[in-house]
């Protein structure tokens, strides 16, 4: 089953593009992704209607980032993103009249909801910014290492 990579995929587009500091182009952004700037455009439509990114035209025109990092929340993003489901888990709706299937399903649809809930919830807490923090720290990490191949 295919995995939707959206929420990651466009979180990691935005990071460029704070890195960057500069307006970027679909195509440049699309290179971030190994993807088609179609689909830049596409995901980057939601974020512009509220008010995450925008967008200008011509030359030296591309997309920016609009709000501070750490007013948007991984939560703000997936629901620009139009909620995408959260679990490829489901139950089966095959014979609704069966008591097993209606109490199987019950028992999943309370789970599901509850660790839909907590996942939301956690998505609120982390900003762009605490993503961009976590990036520097990597960084300088892996720059350290490369300056000192013994360091421990």
């Amino acid at each position: 089953m295919k995995r939707d990579s959206r929420l990651s995929g466009v979180l990691h587009v935005l990071l460029h593009m704070a890195e960057e500091g500069r307006p970027m182009t679909s195509e440049q952004l699309s290179k971030t992704l190994s993807t088609n700037p179609v689909v830049i455009r596409r995901i980057m439509a939601g974020l512009r209607d509220m008010g995450i990114v925008q967008s200008e035209r011509g030359h030296g025109g591309g997309w920016t980032i609009s709000r501070d990092l750490s007013s948007v929340s991984l939560r703000d993003v997936y629901t620009a993103l139009g909620e995408p489901m959260v679990f490829a888990l489901g139950n089966r709706q095959e014979m609704p009249d069966c008591l097993v299937e209606q109490a199987v399903n019950a028992a999943l649809n309370d789970a599901f909801r509850q660790a839909e809930a907590l996942l939301i919830q956690r998505l609120g807490e982390v900003t762009l910014a605490d993503l961009a923090a976590d990036f520097h720290e990597r960084w300088k990490q892996n720059k350290t290492k490369k300056a000192n191949p013994h360091a421990a």
